[in-house]
């Protein structure tokens, strides 16, 4: 399977503990913001989208990064948006990073007004509509645990339907 999966996330849903999971269980990679920012600062891209097009050439899990976007004209690619209710998120970034649930809070919806700002600078659009996503996983309902079970599910299926056609 020549599969590109992005993975677009509110702030303390686990979605980098889904994307880990599959690319531990796919053996593929995971690019992240650091990763990127890496690799242009070493000069081997000229831009993020640059970087994510190379990278997507190859079965990968590119998170965040208007990646979805950059990649939406391909049939490769599986765009999943990772959401939980906010009262998750906040209690998971408390115990994450030892916040007090003030703090949790306000870095909760930092770094999300901050990701919908830099999404729709990027693309004009707004963060987390469906209509730009293949899937939609929700934590708070599925688990975190049981997303990566989920998604694996759902590829196994897609290759056996594949043998058929």
């Amino acid at each position: 399977m020549k599969l590109v999966i992005t993975m677009s996330r509110r702030f303390g849903t686990g979605a980098s503990v889904i994307a880990n999971e599959l690319s531990k269980r796919l053996d593929i990679p995971v690019y992240d913001k650091a990763y990127i920012e890496q690799k242009l600062g070493e000069h081997e891209y000229e831009t993020e989208a640059d970087a994510i097009r190379k990278l997507a050439e190859k079965p990968c899990i590119i998170l965040g990064r208007c990646a979805s976007d950059i990649l939406k004209d391909r049939m490769n690619v599986l765009n999943i948006y990772v959401c939980a209710a906010k009262e998750d998120r906040i209690h998971r970034i408390m115990k994450l990073e030892n916040l007090s649930y003030d703090a949790a809070k306000e870095r909760v919806e930092k770094t999300d007004e901050q990701r919908a700002a830099y999404y729709y600078e990027h693309t004009g659009k707004t963060w987390g509509d469906v209509n730009d996503y293949h899937m939609i996983l929700d934590t708070s309902e599925l688990g975190i645990d049981h997303c990566a079970d989920i998604l694996m599910q759902y590829f196994e299926r897609l290759e056996s339907v594949k043998l058929f056609l």
